[in-house]
């Protein structure tokens, strides 16, 4: 194991388990399957007042 500071260690620690909960996020956030029904577009398209 290399020779490093407590405070690397720290960082290191933190940085690993970032980069752990980012990735499954990710990964649940791809995978999320979006349920809508006809009503709410219905909805959402006669808010839309604009022409453009």
């Amino acid at each position: 194991m290399p020779q490093l500071s407590p405070l690397n260690w720290i960082f290191l620690f933190i940085l690993f388990w970032t980069a752990v909960i980012v990735v499954s996020i990710m990964i649940w956030w791809s995978s999320k399957i979006y349920f809508t029904t006809q009503t709410s577009k219905k909805i959402v398209k006669k808010e839309n007042k604009w022409n453009w």
